[in-house]
């Protein structure tokens, strides 16, 4: 017995500092991850989670570690087990439709956001996300891609073009010396400011005083090329700045100023504070307004989007915030403002394909409308650092996309001016146009992108997007429905391509003509003035739309007198038809037949006829032989 107590005690205090280790464990992994410090934290919550220690919350911490990341598969692994406890919070939902966004599972995203917003907050913002489709933001602008050359195998974002000289961010460490610093939020060192000539493929560190040995840019000049604006960590005159309370560096503004292209003078902008961060700044066209993004208190979410006026002798007005249709309770930032108060924006809070997407909204509006700039710009992980050249459609931003060197990429674009899609409908006998036609275009997944109508020359017009194959659909009533495809690819040289459409007519005289039927008094075989109405209907139909239209004549009679009596009967009708149409100047030839078929085909089918149902069976028909 003293043996087993002795067992116990041990197996107790064995259990007691196993719990204590993994208790510590748990402290280091949690500040790590408060310290920013995402990929060592990564490793310690694994071991806790291997050792089945607090499991729930270690995951849900893996999720998150991931998801600043920018690992949305990882994210997406470790999230799915937490939402199965009904214990966590329901800001895991949201988190997990975040992630879900990351990996292109759309369905499952907007499930889980129907879930969060039955229990979770911002409902309006949800309703929004949900409202929209994923088609909706495939392919919208006309965007031609390419890698740069200067890219490298770590983070390059933030590219701004001035006067020739493209300056750029990257943690690329062959800048100002970081003495091996690296950033533990990803593991890399730390960003500089470079430059590089347009024409060339080489980049230096950007010469003068802004880099150090943190953190520096984006950056926005001058149209004059006297000032640059930057973002840097609180780093100024070689010297590190208060941290916040949780010992953060934070970002601030800064503008360094351009002596023989040399950039020094560097002074801190009014408006930064140590306790949050300010960056990422942009120049109005006219230089008089920088917007920028903060997390100053009272905003909207985790990063908004501001704007402050440049006042003379260095000195600046009082920040605005843009406004809650633009910000929302997520991240907005990487603010360009562009000609035509058109802002370019990223956002992970507005309806988009991926985590961070780009966006576009005209400040001059009233409406203020949010529009998604779609593929290929925006990709399902992030993409941001939004730039274009004045006066041109040649311009640059980064992502994270798949296909890339490094964590982060820049790509250069050129926005190819809108493609018109044109053509005529015509008829495919007459070669006249067809008012009124509708046509439709569809995506490749069959959902209707468009509904056209035809003007009165039987033209139709669309903005199409290049690079993709759309199919299409004709119709008009007097027509046969006619399908095809357009084909945009191989279009980036051309403004407008076209597209023309025959149609063949239905093969029905009557529905053609407009005409109703050639009704007969009884027992008699002579044209009556409203079937010689109808009949002259049918010449106009012959002679000026269709000359070459050949038809052929069926006529009928009652089921009343024998059937020898009503084949002779049938046929005077069809020859009394015949005859009429042949006397108003219709060539004998483009008649094929005139025939009689007596009571064999009644139009009403009938034991005991009514006077009327006698009068619907006494006619002529006309039919089709053939168009041209």
């Amino acid at each position: 017995m003293k043996n087993f107590n002795y067992l116990i005690l041990l197996l107790f205090i064995g259990n007691s500092f196993m719990a204590s280790a993994q208790n510590g464990k748990q402290k280091k992994a949690d500040k790590l991850y408060n310290d920013l410090a995402y990929i060592e934290a990564v490793d310690v919550y694994k071991e806790l989670v291997e050792k089945d220690f607090n499991t729930v919350y270690n995951k849900g911490q893996l999720g998150d570690s991931y998801l600043k990341l920018r690992s949305p598969e990882n994210a997406v692994f470790y999230y799915a087990d937490v939402v199965k406890d009904t214990t966590v919070s329901p800001e895991f939902y949201f988190k997990y439709a975040q992630a879900l966004r990351g990996v292109k599972r759309y369905d499952e995203s907007k499930e889980w956001l129907r879930k969060y917003r039955t229990v979770g907050k911002n409902k309006a913002e949800i309703d929004e996300i949900l409202s929209k489709n994923i088609a909706d933001f495939k392919i919208k602008e006309n965007y031609k891609l390419e890698k740069v050359k200067f890219n490298s195998s770590f983070s390059d974002f933030g590219a701004y073009e001035h006067n020739g000289v493209l300056y750029y961010v990257s943690a690329k460490d062959d800048g100002m010396s970081k003495r091996n610093k690296v950033y533990s939020w990803n593991g890399e060192p730390f960003l500089d400011v470079y430059e590089v000539d347009v024409n060339m493929e080489t980049s230096s560190s950007a010469k003068g005083e802004i880099n150090t040995v943190l953190h520096e840019g984006p950056l926005s000049i001058t149209k004059d090329g006297k000032y640059m604006y930057f973002t840097r960590n609180n780093y100024l005159n070689n010297k590190e700045g208060k941290k916040d309370k949780n010992q953060t560096n934070n970002l601030k503004l800064y503008r360094a100023t351009n002596n023989s292209n040399t950039w020094g003078e560097v002074m801190e902008l009014p408006f930064n504070d140590n306790s949050y961060s300010v960056g990422n700044p942009s120049l109005s066209t006219d230089g008089k307004i920088l917007y920028f993004v903060s997390d100053m208190p009272n905003g909207f979410g985790g990063s908004d989007l501001y704007k402050v006026t440049i006042l003379e002798n260095n000195t600046f007005g009082t920040p605005v915030n843009l406004g809650n249709k633009i910000n929302t309770s997520l991240d907005e930032s990487f603010p360009f403002m562009a000609k035509d108060s058109i802002l370019y924006f990223s956002s992970n809070g507005h309806a988009g394909l991926g985590l961070m997407d780009v966006f576009k909204v005209d400040l001059s509006s009233g409406s203020m409308e949010i529009t998604n700039l779609g593929e290929p710009i925006n990709s399902n992980l992030d993409d941001f650092s939004y730039f274009q050249k004045s006066d041109s459609n040649l311009g640059y931003f980064a992502s994270n996309r798949e296909g890339g060197v490094g964590s982060d990429d820049i790509y250069s674009f050129n926005l190819l001016k809108t493609l018109i899609l044109r053509g005529q409908v015509t008829d495919n006998v007459n070669g006249e146009p067809i008012p009124n036609a509708t046509i439709r275009l569809f995506t490749s997944e069959n959902k209707q992108l468009a509904f056209l109508e035809t003007d009165e020359d039987g033209n139709y017009e669309q903005e199409i997007n290049r690079n993709t194959i759309y199919p299409i659909e004709a119709k008009h009533i007097e027509f046969k429905e006619k399908t095809g495809t357009v084909d945009s690819n191989n279009t980036d040289d051309t403004e407008e391509l076209i597209y023309n459409i025959a149609l063949d007519p239905i093969e029905d005289v009557e529905y053609l003509a407009e005409i109703n039927n050639i009704y007969f008094d009884f027992d008699k075989s002579n044209i009556r003035p409203d079937a010689a109405n109808e009949l002259d209907k049918l010449v106009d139909l012959m002679t000026n739309k269709y000359p070459d239209l050949v038809i052929k004549i069926g006529s009928h009679t009652d089921k009343r007198g024998t059937d020898e009596y009503n084949e002779g009967l049938a046929k005077r009708r069809a020859q009394s038809t015949y005859d009429y149409l042949v006397s108003q100047g219709i060539a004998a030839e483009r008649i094929n037949a005139h025939e009689g078929f007596g009571e064999r085909e009644p139009a009403i089918p009938c034991d005991s006829c009514s006077k009327e149902e006698h009068q619907l069976n006494r006619r002529s028909m006309f039919s089709v032989v053939k168009m041209k």
